[in-house]
């Protein structure tokens, strides 16, 4: 496994110590091995984004969806199955998983659906208007701040 040491950025910046604590956090997301199920993520548009994951073999009250401090959590859990059922060969996994994803500041989910397998889980980023570019107009240099007051003496 590879670790990166974010030493140097704390010296150059300020504030950004939360997006290395994201990074850090991140990457121990990614060293759980866990490839089940398979998932896709997707660009719509500018501020919309599609996690797509196949999810064969479960239903929509197997499958928990949950929003926690920028992270987004899908958990599916199978139902125990009756024993009595005789496999030649199994090949689709029913076993429990858990995916997590960091999500960054702003996005929020916007609604999820199965169907076909594939449940589509829609984000959209929502900037707040006073985070978003504005253009400041700039005076004329006539205001009363310019002017000079006189003494009397």
């Amino acid at each position: 496994m590879r670790t990166i040491d974010f030493a140097p950025l704390y010296r150059s910046t300020v504030g950004f110590d939360r997006l290395a604590q994201m990074l850090d956090s991140t990457a121990g997301f990614e060293s759980e091995g866990s490839t089940f199920p398979p998932y896709n993520i997707e660009r719509l548009a500018d501020n919309a984004y599609r996690i797509t994951m196949a999810v064969a073999g479960f239903s929509d009250a197997e499958i928990t969806i949950e929003v926690k401090e920028n992270t987004l959590s899908v958990t599916g859990t199978k139902a125990a199955e009756g024993q009595d059922r005789k496999f030649l060969h199994r090949g689709i996994a029913t076993r429990a998983f858990e995916r997590r994803f960091q999500l960054a500041d702003h996005v929020e989910v916007k609604q999820a659906d199965l169907k076909d397998g594939l449940l589509n889980v829609d984000l959209v980023r929502n900037v707040p208007e006073r985070l978003k570019p504005r253009t400041i107009a700039i005076g004329k240099g006539t205001s009363d701040a310019a002017k000079q007051i006189e003494a009397t003496s």
